[in-house]
């Protein structure tokens, strides 16, 4: 049972979902511990930003070298490939493309490791010396982790390719065990650089997790570099504006650091820990869709299957928004007990809970739209297209660092948070825009309709949440963490209930697809309904 379930295929969408969304249950839920372990022990303060502007340029390197090459272009490729029973051909592309990015991003590393005080003087031009000296020790010791996530991210893409996502999804696991091992461990030892040494650990357990799996599919380690294979030279066409796009992206939060070190200290870590929040159910829902569905996408897109490709495209959306819409609106009545709960304690003081829930509550209003931007760019790669998102992300940076200055003059930390938000947002709008044009996929009846009665049924159920949270607010101790968590969460409970009720009573076909794979995986059931494309 176990050996199948680790080597075992995952025959839909669905399922894939499923399993990538309880693995990041978990990986989340340690996620939260992390985060309450790190505001614990540093609070919303100097060593927190320290920390998290050290993450900064090894992240940048890694997201520009690495996920720029892979994301776009790898898995597309090397799905196509072994479609066609091309195995061998296809192993060799992915250690072609493993070595030519291990050859760059060693001597970007190295390069970055040399010229670091430089770097991070330009990045946080508010800190201090001393806090810009102790940026740098931590900035050279996460240079190892771009390292190990590179090896990690090919046998990724190749584990997706053949749909092996029960082992790829426990490595976000192990990467936050690590990252807890050096808060709670390696701090004692060697102080802050502890911090980054959890960082390292939790990579290397993030690649070293995914090996034996992928030895069993046949893939083998060889030293290629060959920029004449057509797998590579596709790869790098399409990396190219996925590339930039990321270079966008990372370029947004270079920014946001930057504004946030010149603003009260702290700021970077509020910015953190309220996005790591609102990222919870981003991974747990929207993440687990992506990624189940590029391989499939890839697929119909490689066969030429446009009407199959709209028709998932479909499906996944409604799926995706079926969970996080009403995700969003408990997050923003829950925010107080979520932020007290996870990170009240120890040096995260009262002044630090009110900047991260008034942080929560901004991210929350454009949770829907990160949530489709990872579908509907993964939507444009399948069709091998990477140059619509990198248009689309380019207008948003713009807009994103207009309002970044203009709003953090203002309103602090809160305008950085609201200037992200509203980027997102139209970065989203525009995706869906183009997507739709291309393959007419949201129709009024397809998608228009069910979201409204999503978003009935989310803002009732959020009434009724914030109607439990006054109504038990006079039997419980809310002074305390066991009367806050239960306020939330009975709140929450009640919110939840009533959003299933309504879904069942509106027939909101995201609800019965849910509920019968549910059956089906709890009970083993057989369930007569219309067949669903997603679930083939």
């Amino acid at each position: 049972m176990i050996k199948k379930l680790i080597n075992g295929k995952t025959g839909s969408i669905t399922t894939a979902a499923f399993i990538l969304g309880a693995a990041s249950l978990a990986s989340k839920t340690l996620g939260l511990l992390r985060e309450n372990i790190l505001a614990r022990e540093f609070g919303a303060g100097r060593e927190m930003d320290i920390y998290l502007a050290a993450f900064r340029i090894p992240d940048f390197i890694f997201n520009i070298v690495v996920i720029g090459a892979l994301s776009a272009g790898f898995i597309p490729v090397f799905t196509k490939l072994i479609s066609e029973k091309k195995e061998q051909r296809a192993f060799r592309t992915a250690n072609a493309v493993l070595n030519l990015l291990f050859v760059i991003l060693i001597f970007l590393c190295v390069l970055a490791i040399i010229f670091a005080p430089s770097l991070i003087n330009l990045l946080t031009p508010g800190f201090d010396s001393a806090k810009k000296e102790a940026t740098v020790e931590l900035t050279r010791i996460m240079f190892l982790s771009p390292i190990f996530l590179l090896l990690s991210s090919v046998i990724g893409g190749i584990l997706q390719s053949y749909q092996r996502f029960f082992i790829y999804s426990l490595s976000p696991i192990l990467y936050n065990l690590g990252i807890i091992a050096g808060a709670l461990y390696f701090t004692e030892l060697w102080g802050l650089k502890g911090l980054a040494w959890g960082v390292v650990l939790g990579s290397f357990l993030h690649f070293v997790v995914q090996i034996p799996v992928v030895r069993k599919l046949g893939f083998s380690y060889q030293w290629i570099i060959d920029l004449k294979d057509s797998g590579v030279r596709k790869i790098i066409k399409m990396m190219i504006p996925r590339t930039l796009t990321l270079f966008i992206v990372q370029f947004n939060l270079v920014i946001i650091t930057i504004i946030a070190s010149t603003l009260d200290e702290g700021s970077l870590a509020v910015f953190n820990f309220a996005n790591n929040l609102q990222s919870f159910p981003l991974g747990l829902f929207a993440i687990s869709f992506a990624i189940a569905s590029f391989p499939v996408l890839s697929a119909l897109s490689g066969e030429e299957k446009r009407n199959e490709f709209a028709k998932n495209l479909n499906i996944i959306t409604k799926q995706i928004l079926f969970f996080i819409i009403p995700a969003s609106v408990l997050l923003i009545i829950l925010r107080a007990q979520i932020v007290r709960v996870i990170l009240g304690w120890g040096k995260f003081d009262w002044q630090d809970t009110i900047l991260t829930l008034n942080a929560l509550q901004i991210f929350a209003l454009s949770l829907f739209a990160q949530a489709l931007i990872p579908l509907f760019s993964r939507a444009f790669w399948a069709l091998h297209n990477a140059k619509t998102p990198f248009l689309t992300a380019l207008i948003s940076a713009v807009i994103n660092l207009i309002l970044a200055i203009t709003l953090s003059e203002q309103f602090g930390i809160s305008g950085l948070v609201g200037a992200f938000s509203i980027s997102a947002i139209i970065n989203a709008l525009l995706l869906y825009y183009f997507i739709n044009k291309k393959l007419d996929f949201a129709c009024h009846r397809k998608i228009y309709k069910p979201l409204l009665k999503i978003i009935f049924a989310s803002v009732i159920a959020g009434l009724f949440s914030y109607a439990t949270l006054y109504a038990i607010e006079p039997f419980l101790n809310t002074r305390t963490v066991i009367g806050i968590f239960t306020q939330g969460l009975s709140a929450g409970l009640v919110g939840i209930a009533v959003y299933c009720f309504l879904a069942w009573k509106l027939s909101i076909e995201e609800f019965m697809i849910f509920k019968n794979s549910i059956r089906r995986k709890l009970f083993k059931t057989k369930i007569k309904t219309e067949e669903i494309i997603v679930e083939e």
